[in-house]
């Protein structure tokens, strides 16, 4: 099929919100989001709250003005570059003119499928730990399970919405115009708004997204470069950004990522993996009243994934709080309510519907995917995308998700492993979609599932019940794949819903409002 880039370009669709993607064969593939204009320009918005880097806490050289020869120069060059663009520059124009938040969201999603593929055995029978040291070696570094693929999320969005905070109390206190209104003769081709052009948000995100990218991804460092060096250019193609506005991006956003890096650095994920608690975590959770402790059922027997993870940092509340929430302890085998649970999960061993499959196949988010976190971060950058925000209001969604989603994988990894309750499958149940290497209770995706929605339905009042009912599905659809009891689920999704509950009430205090 031939470019669909081009096509929206050349034929005048660059201005539109979104168009459908059909694939050659007539079947509906996705929707190509493009361009629009912000709904708002949200022009208070560097007064919001920050998580890591508040505007003060930077500096920006003030530009020049837009008389000056200095300026003039840098005109005189944007006209030159974006006057003639080849089929591959036009692609670029679209793709990135789409939004710098909603395109490095999608790239960090598909860095994680590329990398969540579990470690294989060597002829030892030994399971190697990827080395950050050598990410290239096999296995690759990271390992980019939910639990690490959330935390990746969180930092990534954190750093684009503290830096575009910043970018939009600089553009506001410099209050340059976009170079198509000093300038009529420059060729705008995407939309033009009101919003102050200095310094770009689209250098501001792309540079932030970089330093965390690298840092999670070491051995894509080559391949995130070419990224920031195509949206870069792309602003000069496109005849939005001068080089000098697209320097002050860079620099502005490359500030926050390191103050966003030296969190990330002391979290505690190096200890997520200490493989030396586990005996101690079982010991407990039997003193705790667990008769049966999960149990690897992999050959040879693979350590348990990051037993340690609860103990990382969390966003939106603190530890005594992580403590209050921790649902008690799953029913006991031998229980009426575990036989109950295991009952069906055995009838729907024998007679699972075509729905259930489907349903269980859809949200299995395993190997190769990116995850439970990034399936929900994708319906969060689509919502927002689908409601016209602006660059920082996109940015402020995606983060209040992401650390929802951060939070609900450090509550559910230490709800895990403090009890280390066994899955269905040491009592004969069969599953088809994959089997984690971690304890069941509670279940990660429902978990995920009712914090991300929580936070959705609060950001989107009018999408609430569909975002519950994507919720609950996926909740369920972990009993449909038989790889869950159903108080896991229920349990999980519950507790997320209460995770989800710090985000909103930190949204809703963040000077937003909203």
């Amino acid at each position: 099929m031939k470019s669909l880039h081009k096509f929206l370009l050349v034929s005048g669709l660059t201005l539109g919100a979104s168009v459908m993607l059909v694939s050659c064969d007539k079947t509906v593939d996705e929707f190509q989001r493009v361009a629009y204009t912000p709904a708002s320009v949200d022009d208070k918005a560097g007064t919001w709250k920050t998580y890591l880097a508040a505007p003060t806490d930077l500096t920006l050289a003030a530009p020049t003005s837009t008389t000056s020869a200095e300026y003039v120069a840098e005109l005189n060059n944007l006209k030159s570059v974006s006057t003639t663009l080849s089929r591959e520059q036009q692609e670029a124009v679209v793709y990135w003119g789409a939004g710098a938040a909603y395109r490095w969201n999608e790239i960090a999603r598909e860095l994680a499928a590329r990398y969540n593929l579990a470690p294989a055995s060597n002829a030892a029978g030994v399971y190697p730990v990827p080395s950050a040291a050598d990410p290239t070696a096999d296995p690759k570094f990271p390992f980019a399970n939910p639990p690490y693929t959330a935390r990746m999320l969180a930092h990534l969005s954190v750093a684009q919405y503290d830096a575009l905070v910043a970018a939009w109390k600089f553009k506001y206190q410099f209050n340059r115009s976009a170079p198509s209104k000093v300038d009529a003769t420059v060729r705008a081709a995407l939309p033009v708004s009101a919003l102050p052009t200095y310094p770009s948000e689209d250098a501001v995100v792309a540079a932030a997204s970089a330093v965390i990218l690298k840092a999670m991804f070491p051995g894509e460092v080559a391949f995130i470069d070419s990224r920031v060096a195509e949206h870069r250019a792309s602003r000069l193609w496109a005849g939005m950004n001068v080089e000098s506005e697209l320097l002050a991006g860079a620099d502005l956003g490359s500030q926050v990522a390191a103050k966003v890096m030296v969190r990330a650095r002391a979290d505690g994920m190096s200890g997520a993996n200490n493989q030396t608690l586990t005996a101690g975590m079982v010991t407990a959770a039997k003193e705790r009243g667990q008769t049966e402790v999960w149990l690897s059922q992999e050959s040879p027997v693979r350590p348990p994934m990051l037993p340690n993870y609860g103990a990382v940092q969390l966003w939106n509340f603190d530890r005594a709080t992580l403590v209050k929430i921790r649902p008690g302890m799953a029913p006991q085998p031998g229980s009426d309510q575990f036989k109950k649970e295991l009952a069906e999960l055995q009838d729907m061993q024998k007679n699972q519907t075509r729905e259930q499959a489907r349903i269980a196949n859809y949200w299995s988010d395993g190997a190769g995917s990116y995850t439970p976190p990034g399936h929900w971060m994708r319906a969060a950058a689509d919502a927002a995308h689908e409601a016209k925000y602006s660059e920082v209001r996109m940015a402020r969604t995606l983060a209040l998700v992401a650390t929802t989603l951060a939070d609900a994988a450090i509550c559910c990894w230490e709800t895990k492993f403090y009890y280390y309750t066994p899955r269905p499958q040491q009592f004969g149940v069969k599953t088809t979609i994959g089997l984690p290497n971690f304890p069941a209770y509670t279940s990660g995706h429902s978990t995920f599932s009712g914090a991300a929605a929580t936070v959705l339905g609060s950001i989107f009042p009018e999408r609430a019940a569909e975002f519950d009912a994507k919720a609950k599905e996926a909740s369920e659809s972990r009993v449909y794949g038989m790889i869950h009891f159903r108080s896991d689920c229920e349990t999980g999704l519950t507790c997320g819903k209460n995770i989800g509950s710090y985000a909103v009430a930190r949204g809703k205090a963040d000077g937003s409002g909203l």
